[in-house]
């Protein structure tokens, strides 16, 4: 395992025991970077627009589209630490 897979699994971690739960926004960054690095390009049909939450999902993931695994692992660990940093965690 690299060290960038493991600082991932470390922050996918990390970000269940943080102290405050994140803001929406903060919610769904984490979960775009997270799926674009582990599944990669978002696939499928956009979700009806009754389907709000799964809506604003899919858009957070599709924005991502052609970002490189490693980038969105990066990415995600990054944000990790910055809200680890902000709550004192």
């Amino acid at each position: 395992m690299s060290d960038l897979d493991a600082e991932f699994e470390r922050a996918a971690a990390d970000v269940k025991s943080l102290p405050k739960r994140p803001s929406n926004d903060e919610l769904l960054k984490l979960y775009g970077l997270f799926k674009q690095a582990t599944v990669g390009d978002a696939s499928g049909e956009r979700p009806g627009i009754l389907a709000v939450e799964a809506r604003a999902k899919f858009d957070a993931w599709a924005k991502l589209k052609g970002l490189e695994a490693d980038d969105a692992k990066q990415g995600y660990a990054k944000l990790v630490a910055k809200l680890k940093q902000q709550q004192g965690a």
